[in-house]
């Protein structure tokens, strides 16, 4: 399921909440820092698990929100991990998983504070951090949709 949907209009800014996004193929999410962008395999959606950030916030005694490692969908009971190389789909949105959303030093440099530090971030979301993926055909996704293989 997709638990919550986060854009972001440029490169640094904040990340918004948003209960539905329009995307386009090939091109990424409208709106979005990385629409039209292709610098990088995936760049049009990234995807984490709920259950990743809740993990890291006990195990470290942390209290980060889900928008805080800057992914757009935040997914729930979904395996992302299995998805690299596979084809998948919310409602009627086409995707294609591309690779892991390894954590970088900007990950690190956003989570650590005086109680965690940079390197600890990074290690703790090593094939943690989520999924990229290319987005086949046009359409919507709304919070709430399920993700299906």
């Amino acid at each position: 399921m997709i638990k919550a949907i986060f854009i972001s209009p440029e490169h640094g800014a904040a990340q918004t909440e948003a209960q539905s996004i329009q995307l386009t193929a090939g091109m990424g999410i409208q709106g979005d820092r990385n629409y039209g962008k292709s610098d990088h395999p995936g760049q049009n959606i990234t995807l984490i698990e709920s259950e990743i950030i809740t993990a890291f916030n006990q195990q470290f005694s942390q209290a980060i929100t889900l928008s805080a490692p800057r992914r757009n969908l935040i997914t729930e009971g979904v395996r992302l991990n299995e998805l690299v190389d596979k084809e998948f789909s919310i409602g009627d949105v086409r995707f294609r998983g591309v690779e892991l959303c390894e954590p970088c030093s900007f990950l690190g440099d956003l989570l650590a504070n005086d109680t965690i530090s940079k390197r600890e971030v990074i290690k703790a979301f090593i094939h943690k951090g989520g999924l990229r993926a290319d987005i086949l055909n046009n359409g919507e996704i709304t919070a709430g949709m399920r993700l299906s293989t």
